[in-house]
């Protein structure tokens, strides 16, 4: 199990200045989504963005994390889908 803040922190700490959202999507802190918006994203495919989000949680995708649903937007992508 592990606490969404820490996934959020992590997050955070990669892509400083991204904006994050994590969600527990069964309540038992092992399957989240998380929301991320990053001008780190720019000009990066959708695996490559994955990869960087990834690579932040490697260790707790070892273990605590059983499932992750990811939605990477950059600022711009994310404006126009909240228009």
């Amino acid at each position: 199990m592990i606490e969404p803040h820490i996934i959020v922190q992590k997050i955070e700490d990669a892509l400083p200045g991204a904006d994050v959202d994590v969600e527990d999507l069964t309540g038992t802190k092992d399957h989240y989504k998380a929301r991320i918006v990053a001008e780190q994203f720019d000009g990066k495919n959708r695996v490559a963005r994955h990869r960087l989000i990834y690579d932040a949680l490697s260790e707790e995708m070892k273990g605590p994390i059983h499932a992750l649903t990811l939605e990477v937007f950059t600022p711009e992508e994310w404006e126009r889908r909240s228009s």
